[in-house]
């Protein structure tokens, strides 16, 4: 992406923050009535140079991982494995969260321009994540004008708001009105002001998000990463500050019925124009923002799943190239976090500071650890930037723990501590499991081939099975390999005439002729056992690999060869990581050049003892059957290795 659109697309959860960023700080501070009220430009001082000094620590973030530094990788580098669990604890909880406060915030905007529609804003912010969620399945992707618009706009409106807001200020020589009268709930002290401080920190939200996606940008990709975050971090400094200062001239205060923003823009433009400009460009932008998390959300669950802290399941892509499952889990926690608060801004605060400061937290120290080891040029600059970052998160991060704990936030402090249970005892099970699937030394050495059918008088010599025509497996498949030797059918099989060659008309055992197909993941315990009970049966048998990248496919056939090469092997590479469907494709492939096989699909199956564990195991078996029930001679049958844990 080119600068001026990556800023728009990336820089949405961060700029529209602004939306609930100061009303949250101003909610807490309103407590303490018009004494209270009086802190909100030094609390928004201290924001700002927040901002400003995690902007910086991000910046050496990008130097450090040009090809992209989340959370969750920067912290299990630096720190280990468990902080880096705790960071992408954090990152869930952000990202679950992100969804529910912007719908949140923009349902408040849609109601605040029509109050008729608020005793619907449940449902109807519901209806938005159900759009959200079958937009993403769809494959849609952030990318071009379309993204850039609603941004862009969101940016303008507020310049604009806040420009006519200090010119209306100067005819009174920056006066201040004061604000309306106030009900004090509780007295002005460090307490009121630090929860404040933590509220209105919550602007900060979405700031990490150029850093993860660094690769996405033209060359110099890093270079270019670096300029684009200063501008979002100078964008988002002034939106703020100016949305403080206008708040503060204008003596505006929270109101449960009207968004800050929305008393703003009707004392500066009225019900006219401008105000309705204002007000759909915060909701539009705060849906994009929204749907960054279907971006990110699904990433992390997919690092953590290739990491086997995570379900295997969370690594497929579906069909439109899209981590389906991750999107589907985000929409449903996103939705039942949302209902469960009733769709109020204010009560999700509290549980959206935790998550997102501590991955902030993480993050900066895991950069100050890397800069330690590392010493390179300007080694002791950078870390002093990430040190300070770091400082202050932690600051906000126990901060939001301690003074928010019973609005909310032991919620996101229970649900890290569920999240590093849940994650830890997975990674212990797929441990498990890998060892009872090691190979032994003397497994290397098995003597295989496919043992030789009996002859039938009848069946005359046979041809070799050619590569299928059609076996690109999905989009841009190709494929590698070959098949060594000759896999016995009658010459005149390749038509598909005789003997009701294509059809399900054999009466007795000698009219089938078979092929066991055996898909093979990996070598290891459970494919060995399927290919000997493969081979068995004595009949051809063929080995089927999907590989995810070239690469992948030059280790497994240098395995395959270590093995021995007993059998023949095609191997098919998938580079967008689908498996399934390349696998259905060629076996479909098969089918159809050979209609006089009988295929059987032979899938070695991981059998565990107790049924959670299943959840963790992908069943294959019933996709195929599902997948491939259409067509007449295939058989799929699954050969059992069972996992005591």
């Amino acid at each position: 992406m080119r600068k001026l659109v990556a800023l728009p697309v990336l820089s949405a959860d961060a700029l529209s923050s602004v939306a609930y960023g100061p009303e949250a700080m101003l909610a807490v501070l309103v407590l303490g009535g018009a004494a209270g009220l009086a802190y909100s430009v030094p609390v928004a001082l201290a924001i700002v140079l927040l901002m400003l000094a995690v902007g910086l620590s991000y910046r050496q973030t990008i130097r450090a991982y040009p090809h992209g530094g989340g959370s969750y990788i920067v912290a299990t580098d630096n720190l280990g494995r468990l902080p880096g669990l705790v960071a992408a604890a954090g990152l869930m909880t952000d990202y679950i969260l992100t969804v529910a406060v912007s719908v949140s915030s923009g349902m408040a905007a849609v109601t605040s321009a029509l109050p008729g529609l608020a005793d619907e804003a449940v449902s109807i912010g519901v209806l938005v994540i159900a759009l959200l969620l079958a937009g993403n399945l769809r494959g849609v992707r952030q990318a071009g004008a379309l993204f850039s618009a609603p941004t862009y706009a969101f940016v303008i409106a507020i310049a604009a708001l806040v420009a006519a807001g200090l010119y209306d200020a100067a005819g009174r020589d920056f006066e201040p009105v004061p604000p309306p009268p106030t009900h004090l709930a509780e007295g002005v002290g460090l307490l009121l002001v630090m929860r404040a401080f933590a509220s209105g920190s919550t602007a900060m939200t979405g700031i990490e998000a150029i850093s993860n996606a660094v690769p996405a940008f033209q060359p110099v990709a890093w270079r270019n990463a670096r300029t684009t975050l200063s501008w979002m971090i100078g964008l988002l400094i002034a939106l703020f500050a100016g949305t403080v200062a206008l708040v503060h001239l204008q003596g505006v205060v929270p109101r449960s019925e009207e968004t800050v923003l929305s008393q703003l823009a009707r004392l500066s433009f009225g019900s006219g124009f401008m105000y309705v400009f204002v007000q759909a460009a915060t909701a539009l932008v705060l849906l994009l923002a929204a749907n960054t998390a279907y971006n990110d959300f699904p990433r992390v669950l997919f690092l953590l799943a290739r990491d086997r802290h995570a379900p295997k399941i969370f690594t497929r892509l579906g069909d439109r190239l899209a981590f389906s499952n991750g999107i589907i889990l985000l929409s449903v926690a996103a939705a039942l976090v949302y209902v469960a608060f009733e769709g109020r801004t204010a009560a999700l605060i509290p549980l959206y500071a935790v998550g997102v400061f501590l991955a902030f937290t993480l993050s900066q120290s895991g950069m100050v650890v890397h800069w330690w080891r590392r010493r390179d040029r300007h080694w002791r600059k950078s870390l002093c930037f990430n040190a300070t970052g770091a400082l202050l998160s932690a600051i906000v991060f126990i901060t939001a723990g301690i003074t928010k704990f019973q609005e909310g936030a032991w919620v996101a402090i229970l649900t890290v501590a569920v999240f590093l249970l849940v994650t830890t005892r997975i990674r212990r099970h797929y441990d498990r499991v890998a060892a009872a699937l090691r190979l032994h030394p003397r497994l290397i050495e098995i003597p295989g081939g496919t043992l030789a059918p009996p002859c039938a008088p009848s069946t005359p010599p046979g041809r070799p099975l050619e590569a299928p025509s059609g076996a690109k497996a999905g989009a841009g498949n190709g494929v590698e390999g070959g098949i060594e030797g000759g896999i016995g059918a009658e010459t005149g099989a390749e038509t598909g005439a005789g003997n009701g060659a294509g059809t399900e008309a054999e009466e007795t055992p000698e009219e089938i002729r078979h092929l066991s197909v055996v898909p093979v993941d990996a070598l290891q315990l459970a494919s060995m056992r399927a290919l000997a009970y493969a081979a068995s049966l004595q009949q051809p048998v063929l080995a089927l690999h999907v590989a995810l990248s070239d690469e992948d496919a030059e280790r497994f056939r240098a395995a395959w060869l270590l093995w021995g090469d007993h059998l023949p092997l095609r191997i098919v590479v998938s580079p967008y990581r689908a498996v399934v469907a390349p696998l259905i494709s060629y076996i479909e492939s098969l089918h159809h050049q050979r209609p006089d096989l009988t295929i059987t699909v032979i899938i070695p199956e991981i059998v565990v003892r107790h049924w959670w564990h299943r959840l963790l195991h992908s069943p294959l078996a019933g996709r195929l059957k599902r997948a491939l029930r259409h067509l007449p001679k295939i058989v799929v049958t699954t050969v059992p290795f069972h996992v005591v844990d």
